[in-house]
């Protein structure tokens, strides 16, 4: 059921001027039975005006005199046509004024790492405009020097499921048009959720780590290595005198030269 504006202050309005019971009012209202009992009491909506229902279209006397004979009666609304059908329009998201300086930011994060997102959705996700993202894919802004790129849900500028659903409408709008993914892109399409139920990924066993590198290339590389040369033997190496030249050369030194 339709619901009055300013609920508290109406219900403050019907505890000060009706008979009627603390049920009745909550359920019109949309309050809890308490609630309404804490604002007879004056322990809740202090300083509250009182808004009256009947003065603005919002409930006849004729509903409040059925309601005060029969405690189980229950309030309705006053038809109001203008309002039928009427929803609420939304309007851009609101960011808290503590919040507005981390903007760039996170606008900076979804253009490096999801730059398959359109501007619409970067202002849905992080409620910016136009101006603002076309300066940073550019690199024009003002502060791009100084600014780091930073997860908007990190941020608390949007939601993780929120992101999800972006980047996904995103991915099967390029599957419509013909684009191809990389793996990196459908990495990215994965989840928080998603990616937290994967089974991990398999090891490998401790005994055969380092083979998934192996190739018959290696085998190949190392039959065709030509041998390398024995020089075990030095004196083949170097190109020594024979012994006997070695001999009359040793004893031409010991002679005395006065011998000669």
């Amino acid at each position: 059921m339709s619901k009055p504006l300013m609920p508290k202050a109406t219900a403050v309005w019907l505890v000060d001027n009706t008979t009627l019971s603390f049920k009745q009012i909550a359920e019109f209202c949309g309050l809890h039975e308490l609630e309404v009992q804490g604002i007879a009491d004056g322990d809740v909506a202090t300083g509250v005006k009182g808004f009256d229902p009947i003065a603005n279209n919002q409930l006849d006397p004729i509903e409040i005199e059925r309601a005060e004979k029969d405690p189980v009666y229950k309030l309705k609304l006053k038809y109001n046509p203008a309002a039928e059908g009427e929803e609420k329009r939304r309007g851009p998201r609101y960011t808290p004024l503590s919040k507005r300086q981390d903007r760039p930011a996170a606008i900076l994060w979804l253009v490096k790492f999801h730059p398959e997102l359109a501007d619409a959705q970067i202002r849905r996700l992080v409620g910016t405009t136009n101006s603002t993202i076309q300066a940073i894919r550019e690199r024009t802004h003002w502060n791009i020097n100084n600014l780091q790129p930073i997860d908007p849900v990190a941020l608390g500028l949007c939601k993780q499921s929120e992101l999800d659903k972006e980047v996904q409408k995103a991915a099967a709008k390029r599957a419509e048009e013909g684009a191809v993914m990389s793996d990196e892109e459908r990495r990215k399409l994965v989840s928080t959720e998603q990616s937290l139920e994967m089974d991990p990924e398999p090891k490998m066993p401790a005994n055969i780590a380092g083979l998934e590198n192996f190739t018959l290339s290696d085998m190949k590389s190392d039959e065709d290595t030509p041998a390398a040369a024995d020089y075990s033997d030095a004196d083949s190496f170097f190109n020594l005198p024979d012994d006997e030249e070695d001999d009359d050369n040793a004893d031409d030194r010991s002679r005395d030269p006065r011998d000669r």
